[in-house]
């Protein structure tokens, strides 16, 4: 998930003065070289800082991710630090100042930190059949509404999950565009992330909301969604799941270091952070590029969105 404009704005400078505070100055990797796995050299005098976009509770993706990075530390031979981001903006503006070295971000956020930040895909989450993992964005009113299509939420109030994000904002709203409304037309209320939307609706709060697929299945297992007491009224096609991207800026060596060390961690390494992706059981990441989210840089120049809808 994302936050609002209003938050990123103050949490940008936040997160960029601790991440600062915690890591060497830009430069490290020039003034510092230490030599990792098959003798590439470890950036930022040994250490190199992983951001993690926040889609989910930071508590609940901070122990998810911690094996993940501790699984690549052993890989790639360098001291990973991860840390889960305040929000979308202050991870783009963290890997443009050189602040950090890898980055997770949604499909979306990858779209407009390639352009901003240089950041290169290089693995994404496999299913256990070795092929790349997608989700659905979705649109969900109670079973018992009279709405039956997307059309029919004119003048309604539909829940997304906050500005920016591919699946609980961008993908929903392409939806309704294609139903013949403007954002205008419907009464949209960002309740701060995917959680929130669905509670929205479950809590009687709205008369629609965005649930992904992934949502979806987190909010089964925890007994806070029954499927069969609501009715989808809308899904998207797959989208390719998150990128875990390298900066640009890096040596090229180092870039090949960490897609290689990436794409040799067992599905164990990755199975706590797949299980938020919906990707249950995994298999191991996989190789991405920037054409295989091509789809969602069609879908930002389609809605015209900028840096600044992020």
């Amino acid at each position: 998930m994302r936050f609002h404009r209003s938050v990123a704005l103050a949490s940008t400078a936040l997160i960029a003065l601790t991440l600062a505070s915690c890591s060497s100055d830009a430069d490290g990797a020039e003034s510092g070289a230490k030599k990792g796995a098959n003798g590439i050299e470890c950036p930022n005098k040994g250490t190199v800082r992983f951001g993690v976009e926040p889609f989910e509770d930071p508590a609940k993706l901070t122990p998810a991710f911690k094996v993940l990075a501790g699984a690549l530390e052993k890989k790639l031979g360098c001291k990973v630090e991860m840390t889960v981001v305040a929000d979308y903006s202050a991870e783009v503006l963290a890997m443009r100042n050189g602040k950090l070295e890898i980055a997770q971000f949604g499909p979306l956020g990858y779209v407009f930190a390639s352009s901003k930040a240089d950041a290169q895909p290089v693995a994404s989450f496999g299913d256990s059949k070795g092929q790349l993992s997608t989700y659905k964005a979705g649109l969900w009113v109670k079973k018992d509404s009279p709405i039956t299509s997307v059309a029919q939420l004119r003048g309604k109030q539909v829940a997304l999950g906050s500005t920016g994000s591919t699946s609980g904002d961008a993908f929903p709203r392409l939806a309704m565009r294609k139903a013949g409304l403007q954002d205008s037309d419907v009464k949209l209320k960002y309740a701060g992330g995917h959680p929130q939307a669905l509670l929205a609706l479950t809590n009687g709060k709205v008369d629609a909301a965005e649930i992904n697929t992934q949502q979806q299945a987190t909010a089964t297992e925890a007994g806070k969604f029954k499927a069969s007491d609501y009715r989808q009224i809308w899904a998207s096609d797959p989208i390719p799941n998150d990128p875990i991207t390298v900066s640009g800026k890096l040596d090229p060596k180092f870039r090949e270091g960490v897609a290689k060390a990436l794409l040799e961690l067992s599905p164990a390494d990755v199975a706590k952070v797949g299980a938020f992706l919906d990707v249950t059981p995994p298999g191991p990441l996989v190789k991405v590029e920037k054409s295989t989210y091509q789809p969602l840089f069609d879908l930002a120049s389609t809605l015209k969105l900028t840096e600044k809808d992020a």
